[in-house]
């Protein structure tokens, strides 16, 4: 009789701590991954390419550490209720385990293969993996779930976490399982681009557990010393940028956080154990995010402040497509968007620039924004991006929601030098640094560099934004 497990990955590539694989692995010696390339979700319009070739990256390496381990990971490319049920059937698995998600469509998708596999007698069992704390486990005094971010810290920091679990060694199928996994089904891992997605450029972090692990140790190394000044400066090497293999599970945020535990009972410095909690509470801001998404599912799709579904957001397409293509006349804004589009990612700071920007100044609907980012980011993660926009467009979750960034001034105050502008726009390298951080360039130069007018004027916009506000409180 078979003992086989079949563990179905999502956002948990990687076979070292693995809530969900690791429990597998406690009941039976013989556990075999899979991956299920879902069309409904390749079809989608808000993937972007290089996210998809970042996850192809980390199939790629996951395969390999499968190998090493003693087992497989098999490819399907179906819907997952038809596919993982067939897959299942065919093994003869006696259960499918897998890590919950907190976003409403999975959540839904996730029922439906829970039904599907029960209807032929495979057992399911789930577990929470992508965070240290469920989003069950962390309520207020009343039982709500935190709609504020600091209190939810509070809680969040007091909070025991889990240790990283171990790392998996497994058999994996015999030649007769083997084959009759092809015949379920079970095909060689593509490319992105035999998906439809074309991504050459270079990825700010390569895919893959050994790749995040050795970029965990090189910012524990220097960069978590001055996290708290530096991850506001552009133009530095100030984070982590491990986001994309947080977004993907190529590291566990188990190992993360006992790597801050380490690096905190070493140092000797109170400035320095600063700098390190600065970062971990960054880790409990995409966690408050994640329970905030889980809790109130309608923020995938509306604003947390109801009145402002109802908000006169502008249309302009053409002052849209500037935003979008780095061309609004505004240095700073028009840098970090040219970092997106080249590179994917966009440094965090910026993305409160931009977001402000478009929300603010242009007075464009949120929503266009967080879809263009995840048309393009290579960790773009619904909660999070979801959360940072509504933030920023003063519609989520904030004590004190009204917040406008002045371009000049977070240029002035974060990219003093313009070595950020200067990087991402090259037309105007040779112009005065005063003048670059201050946007306060002349026609002349701008028509001599290639480089727009203003398309909107930061004063204006944000009094008329300010009035919008107040009718719409009123």
């Amino acid at each position: 009789m078979s003992d086989l497990i079949l563990f179905w990955h999502r956002r948990d590539l990687r076979i070292s701590d693995n809530w969900g694989l690791a429990a597998a692995r406690r009941v039976t010696s013989q556990v075999v991954g899979v991956f299920c390339l879902d069309p409904a979700i390749l079809s989608g319009d808000d993937i972007a390419p290089v996210r998809v070739a970042y996850m192809i990256g980390c199939l790629q390496c996951l395969q390999r550490d499968y190998q090493r381990g003693g087992s497989q990971l098999l490819i399907i490319q179906d819907n997952p209720a038809q596919g993982l049920r067939k897959l299942a059937v065919a093994l003869g698995a006696i259960a499918v385990y897998w890590n919950q998600d907190v976003e409403p469509l999975p959540r839904q998708r996730d029922r439906s293969v829970e039904e599907s596999l029960t209807e032929v007698g495979i057992k399911v069992e789930t577990f929470w993996d992508q965070v240290l704390h469920s989003p069950e486990a962390i309520f207020t005094g009343s039982k709500e779930p935190y709609k504020v971010y600091t209190p939810y810290w509070r809680k969040w920091i007091q909070q025991p976490k889990p240790e990283p679990c171990d790392t998996l060694k497994s058999r994996g199928l015999t030649e007769a399982q083997e084959k009759a996994a092809r015949e379920a089904g079970a095909i060689a891992l593509p490319t992105a681009k035999d998906l439809g997605f074309i991504w050459s450029e270079p990825f700010i972090l390569e895919p893959g557990e050994t790749a995040a692990s050795d970029r965990l140790q090189l910012f524990c190394d220097r960069a978590i010393y001055e996290y708290d000044q530096g991850r506001n400066f552009p133009a530095i090497d100030g984070t982590s940028l491990l986001s994309p293999a947080l977004r993907f599970g190529a590291i566990g945020i188990r190992t993360l956080w006992q790597k801050t535990q380490e690096i905190m009972a070493l140092t000797r410095s109170d400035e320095a154990r600063d700098h390190i909690q600065t970062w971990q509470q960054e880790i409990a801001w995409r966690e408050f995010y994640q329970q905030a998404l889980y809790h109130f599912p309608a923020l995938a799709t509306g604003a947390f402040r109801q009145p402002f579904d109802r908000f006169p957001w502008s249309d302009n397409q053409e002052h849209f497509q500037a935003w979008c293509q780095g061309r609004t006349g505004y240095p700073i804004v028009d840098a970090a968007m040219r970092q997106l589009n080249e590179t994917g990612w966009m440094h965090n700071r910026c993305r409160m620039i931009v977001a402000s920007f478009l929300t603010k100044d242009l007075i464009i609907n949120w929503q266009w924004g967080e879809k263009y980012f995840m048309q393009r980011l290579i960790d773009g993660d619904l909660a999070s991006n979801n959360g940072g926009w509504q933030w920023s467009s003063s519609s989520g979750m904030d004590p004190k929601p009204l917040r406008i960034f002045n371009p000049a001034s977070q240029a002035q105050k974060y990219d003093p030098e313009a070595e950020y502008i200067r990087q991402w726009l090259p037309e105007l390298r040779n112009l005065e640094t005063a003048h670059l951080v201050t946007g306060k360039i002349s026609s002349s130069d701008r028509q001599a560099c290639g480089y727009p007018q203003p398309i909107v004027d930061h004063n204006q916009q944000q009094k008329l934004f300010k009035s919008i506000y107040s009718q719409l409180k009123a």
